[in-house]
């Protein structure tokens, strides 16, 4: 039988069923920017980053957490001494600053929240330096300063063994023409910026997977790949400020970008409009996913549908854009490609993979 991100724990039904009742909650509250010189532009409820709109400028707000991806670092480290703190860290600044600058906000200051059971976890001296590390590093990766956090010691709440790793980020857009807004045409490409692997999304599939390995995440993970299971979960994420930052500079307009973490490539019809998200170039899937889709076994369409498959970012831009976002990606360190482009049929939404025979209408991704 083929595994699915349910059978892990994960119903996303229920969990945007929760967002979307504090969206609504939360929208009454949008009066009380008028007293601080604010107020609430009209579509940044549902989007990656909450913005604030000023007279000649923006503010973002993101809060963000890893998940469970440091349990496949502890239960590595306990195996083999090997120990991936410095890039769990990174990964955590990842998911915050690369959330943020879906919007075209410049993370300004990051914010780390480090919750325990008991305080003896930072005892051990190596993982706990490596952690420090690792977060200052993607803060210098975003170009934002580590500008404080919290570290509450939550026993009876939090296992003792482990350690909850979340923070949050602002950052500012300025001038106001530099907002990616998500107004979209139809023929605009699709170009995709490449993952170093599942990065923080899907990690409780991850490691249900590796539960029902004998050797764990010990098991060599083939199709031309020499790392361990463990080995490939754990390479740090990508952080993708710098691109966006590229594009700014030289004057490239995003109309829309998106993080593909969450709910994976469905992700690429968040916006509310109804447009088809035709992927023409999907390429081939990377060996981590692959021995994933085998090992689980994980069908297809589940596979897509939850892991970001080799994409962390998505950039959409009219077809004269195109050769400079590529160039932009480039200068920026990134692998990118055209991968597909924005169709109009009617009234329909969805995503397509036609050389996959797969396609993911509105309803399978409910998060406004």
């Amino acid at each position: 039988m083929s595994l699915s991100y349910e059978s892990s724990g994960v119903r996303y039904d229920q969990l945007d069923a929760f967002k979307r009742a504090c969206q609504k909650a939360a929208r009454s509250t949008a009066g009380e920017l008028a007293a601080h010189g604010y107020e609430e532009p009209a579509t940044t409820r549902g989007e990656s980053a909450y913005l604030i709109e000023g007279e000649d400028h923006y503010l973002a707000h993101v809060e963000e957490g890893l998940g469970t991806k440091n349990l496949v670092a502890d239960a590595v480290y306990a195996k083999t001494g090997e120990c991936f703190y410095d890039a769990i860290a990174i990964d955590t600044v990842a998911t915050i600053v690369n959330d943020l600058a879906t919007c075209g906000a410049r993370p300004i200051s990051v914010a780390m929240h480090a919750a325990v059971g008991n305080s003896g976890w930072f005892s051990d001296t190596k993982r706990m330096a490596l952690l420090v590390e690792g977060w200052a590093e993607g803060c210098k990766r975003a170009g934002a300063v580590w500008g404080g956090g919290e570290t509450p010691t939550l026993k009876g709440i939090v296992n003792p063994e482990v350690i909850v790793l979340a923070g949050s980020a602002i950052g500012k857009i300025e001038p106001k023409s530099q907002r990616i807004t998500g107004e979209i045409s139809a023929g605009d490409a699709i170009i995709f910026l490449a993952s170093t692997g599942v990065q923080t999304n899907g990690l409780s599939l991850c490691r249900l997977i590796a539960d029902n390995l004998p050797d764990g995440y010990q098991t060599p993970i083939g199709h031309g790949d020499g790392r361990t299971y463990g080995q490939a979960l754990l390479a740090a994420s990508a952080i993708y400020v710098d691109f966006v930052v590229q594009c700014q500079l030289a004057g490239i307009k995003l109309n829309y970008v998106a993080h593909v973490t969450g709910h994976g490539w469905r992700k690429l019809m968040r916006l509310e409009d109804p447009f088809v998200y035709e992927i023409t170039e999907p390429r081939e899937i990377p060996a981590l996913f692959k021995f994933m889709m085998e090992a689980g076994p994980i069908s297809l369409r589940e596979a897509y549908a939850t892991f970001n498959m080799g994409v962390g970012f998505a950039a959409y831009v009219a077809p004269d854009a195109v050769e400079a976002t590529l160039a932009a990606a480039k200068a920026a360190g990134h692998e990118a490609w055209v991968s597909g482009h924005v169709k109009k049929e009617g009234g329909r939404k969805a995503v397509t993979i036609p050389s996959l025979g797969l396609a993911y209408e509105a309803d399978t991704l409910q998060v406004r």
